[in-house]
């Protein structure tokens, strides 16, 4: 099953809280949560992983 990664934004004006990224077999084992960008804000700084 492809990795799952569960990324919080810290961005205090951001009104989103968490968002799941749902990976493909396809994409590379160096991706790190600085490759993306929170959906609602567009911030790439405040973004989190979330350790469960």
């Amino acid at each position: 099953m492809p990795e799952t990664l569960e990324v919080a934004c810290e961005n205090d004006d951001c009104e989103l809280d968490m968002v799941e990224l749902h990976y493909t077999y396809d994409m590379p084992e160096d991706v790190t949560v600085a490759d993306f960008q929170c959906p609602y804000c567009g911030e790439t700084e405040p973004l989190r992983k979330i350790e469960v």
